[in-house]
């Protein structure tokens, strides 16, 4: 296939077609991509132990987890939530566990290796909140405990300062469910062999300190010894409540959100409610669960949701702004596909809408999620919508209709402070983050660079410029998060050179005049970031380092970000620029793709992490056309001004 209009140097020529071809063999028959996503091992941990739970631990898949857990240990002894990463304290004593209750010896070599790692961290007593609630489940922790999540919260009205929509969807879809595990408390035995007091004590591990961190220990004390009570007057309406919302959210839906932890807490949770096994539901969410699964071989892992409709968008995308017509067979076809992923106009989004406002909400991010549509991947959707023509008539017309309502969602969704969330407005109240349970590090859904900067791309396709009042603030939201050495951070990509990416991507197309000192910082942070070998790279390290932004093993992914950066900062004929494309035209694999090992996507930071599978192959060809419009002096022209 040829690239149309482009007079690009030969290699990145090639490189592009090539790409193209690739991206394009992948593409399913429907029209939609989705590549793997991929997390770390907690998932197969809590997979074995949901099919446990169930009465399912002969089940031969549960063997196929348990030795994908054997492969992933690490040298260290203990298991990392990335690879190469530290020993990590909860998915160490999670796989720990399993591989006892599936029958690995306690002295055999890896596990004693394994032993002495986990109490090195400070064992049991220094696993997080949600680890801590699953062992009390199994018998190997105790209720008492572990952290309070009374269902009462659900109760709580709206305008109470703590309610539950004061928490991300994400927290929300997690502790709803897990409200009912902790009041009904379900018992599941395991043999004697799986226990694991060994793993009691180890080395101390200090307290959170604080006013609020203090507080809320207090309250949870203070549930604790309510808890105690004989009668309980609001327990059986707030469990009602609970089991309630549950279902209502199941409806046309993959799975609470959509998502591996709600699912299994849901199937948990429905079960201490008195579902049989064989209940609809419990059905239901027991075939969600093992759709999530990949067997290859003698292994099987677990993925934590599927991302269709966010590898469609930015597959579009890239193919589009390397050459492909506007009207191009298959854009359309995958056009078509996105248009029937809308979300639910009943959806927890609306809750903090203040005028309570009927409209056509955006798109999600899986197969099925329609009560939980997000800001990215509707912001991502609207863009690539923008890039493609179907036929004329009401097709064409539809698609403009759906361009118009989602760009009108896209704007209600943006928050106070002049950015953007992922799925809720306005989900800010830092002091939340105190609650005991919260230690997932995502009680909140607060506005973030990388998020408000893709809003500032898709209104400038909107046909918007920088004078809009939405595009206004959101560029002032972004000149203050800007860091004194130039760079942005990244909530939802690793790390920092995702965040200065977008950030100086955003500011480019809403038409910020790329000048002055803030842009020279960001262009000498970039530049200073550049490995020998040309490429980019960053570590999840950095969440908890700073001092390790931007460092790390090159990787096409974080280096087509490094050198979309510098485009978007008019500093494409720089040698960093150069050197960035002479990597990605040199590590690109003959059939067009590109591999990668590294974990460039942000789950939770410092928390969990993702690799996704596409990333090494739609944002390397997204930046070598990039770059080469820049080098041309051709912006990426927003095409639809007429919706706006």
């Amino acid at each position: 296939m040829s690239v149309p209009h482009l007079n690009l140097d030969p290699e990145a020529q090639r490189a592009i077609r090539s790409a193209q071809d690739y991206l394009l063999s992948i593409q399913k028959e429907d029209g939609h991509w989705c590549g793997e996503l991929e997390g770390d091992t907690i998932l197969e941990s809590e997979y074995i132990l949901a099919m446990h739970f169930m009465g399912k631990t002969e089940d031969p898949r549960v063997r196929k987890a348990a030795n994908n857990l054997r492969q992933q240990q690490a040298d260290h002894g203990g298991w990392s939530i990335y690879p190469g990463g530290p020993a990590e304290v909860s998915a160490s004593a999670k796989a720990y566990f399993v591989l006892k209750l599936v029958g690995d010896d306690p002295e055999s070599p890896h596990m004693q290796r394994a032993r002495r790692k986990i109490l090195d961290l400070g064992g049991l007593d220094a696993c997080n909140s949600f680890t801590k609630l699953y062992l009390s489940i199994f018998g190997q922790y105790e209720w008492k405990n572990a952290p309070a999540v009374p269902p009462e919260i659900i109760l709580l009205p709206r305008w109470f300062y703590f309610n539950i929509y004061e928490m991300s969807s994400w927290s929300r879809a997690i502790v709803v469910p897990l409200s009912m595990i902790w009041a009904l408390k379900p018992h599941c035995p395991v043999p004697a062999h799986a226990q694991i007091p060994e793993l009691r004590g180890g080395r101390a591990v200090p307290a959170k300190t604080g006013l609020w961190g203090a507080f809320f220990q207090a309250v949870d004390r203070g549930l604790k010894i309510l808890e105690k009570l004989p009668v309980k007057p609001t327990r059986q309406i707030a469990l009602k409540a609970a089991e309630r919302w549950v279902l209502e959210r199941l409806d046309g839906s993959h799975g609470l959100g959509a998502i591996f932890p709600p699912i299994v807490n849901t199937i948990i949770g429905l079960r201490a409610m008195g579902y049989p096994l064989d209940h609809p539901v419990i059905q239901d969410q027991y075939k969600e669960l093992q759709r999530l699964t990949i067997e290859e071989g003698d292994t099987l892992r677990v993925q934590p949701c599927f991302s269709p409709v966010w590898d469609t968008a930015i597959s579009v995308n890239a193919l589009a702004e390397s050459g492909l017509p506007e009207d191009h067979p298959r854009l359309q076809k995958a056009a078509r596909w996105m248009m029937s992923r809308r979300g639910h106009d009943a959806g927890d989004w609306k809750i903090k809408l203040k005028d309570g406002r009927s409209q056509a909400p955006g798109w999600f991010f899986e197969y099925a999620n329609p009560y939980y549509p997000d800001c990215d991947t509707t912001s991502q959707v609207l863009t690539a919508l923008s890039k493609v023509r179907l036929s004329e008539g009401a097709e064409e017309a539809e698609r403009i209709q759906a361009i118009y309502e989602g760009h009108v969602w896209h704007v209600s969704m943006q928050n106070k402070d002049g950015g953007w969330g992922a799925f809720d407005k306005d989900c800010d109240k830092e002091i939340l983050c105190h609650v005991p349970f919260a230690d997932h590090n995502a009680m909140i859904d607060p506005s973030t660079s990388d998020l408000t900067a893709r809003g500032l791309e898709t209104l400038a396709h909107m046909g918007h410029g920088p004078e809009y009042p939405p595009a206004r603030m959101a560029i002032e939201f972004l000149r203050r998060e800007q860091e004194s050495d130039g760079s942005w951070y990244g909530r939802w990509g690793c790390n920092y050179l995702y965040g200065t990416w977008l950030s100086l991507w955003g500011l480019r197309y809403i038409g910020v005049e790329m000048a002055g000192e803030w842009r020279d910082r960001a262009v000498t942070w970039l530049r200073e970031c550049q490995n020998d070998d040309g490429g980019f790279g960053e570590l999840p390290l950095s969440y908890d380092d700073p001092m390790l932004k931007g460092r790390g093993p090159s990787s096409p992914s974080q280096t087509a970000w490094a050198l979309m950066g510098l485009c978007a900062a008019g500093d494409e004929r720089s040698e960093a620029a150069q050197r960035a494309v002479d990597y990605l035209v040199r590590n690109q694999h003959d059939d067009g793709s590109w591999a990668e090992e590294s974990w460039t996507g942000t789950g939770f930071p410092s928390v969990f992490y993702l690799r996704y599978h596409l990333y090494s192959n739609y944002f390397p060809l997204l930046a070598l056309a990039t770059w080469s419009k820049a080098r041309r002096g051709e912006a990426a022209t927003p095409l639809v001004a007429e919706t706006a």
